[in-house]
């Protein structure tokens, strides 16, 4: 038992979780984003709407870190229980299965991903 003097696991753990995940949010995003305008497209079949995709993405990653870099500096929100770990786990899904679908989107296997992404929108909305 905790007593009401000593803080809380989550009350300490929670924030620099929060900020580490979104840094490393920023700077995945920030990498897909250089690997998309430098690399991907001189991939063979990668169309303009697989470059918008995978912006979108990438896009999405770095305004999601952003947004867990503030929400862990929040007196408030840092340590709620469900906020980060929503956008978190949201931006994540959204757009790892975005950049899948894009890099593999010859296997019939990856199709499953499509519906999913929507899925993550909905996680990162609810954060």
């Amino acid at each position: 038992m905790v007593s009401e003097s000593s803080p809380s696991l989550s009350h300490t753990v929670l924030p620099s979780f929060l900020w580490r995940s979104g840094a490393l949010l920023v700077t995945a995003g920030m990498i897909a984003g250089a690997f998309g305008a430098h690399t991907l497209q001189r991939r063979p079949g990668i169309t303009a709407d697989n470059l918008h995709a995978w912006r979108t993405a990438a896009d999405y990653a770095i305004a999601n870190g952003l947004g867990l870099l503030l929400v862990s500096m929040h007196p408030r929100f840092s340590t709620h229980r469900f906020a980060g770990y929503a956008i978190l786990g949201g931006s994540v899904v959204f757009s790892s299965s975005i950049m899948a679908l894009v890099l593999w989107k010859k296997y019939a296997l990856m199709k499953f991903l499509g519906p999913i992404t929507p899925l993550g929108g909905m996680i990162m909305i609810a954060g």
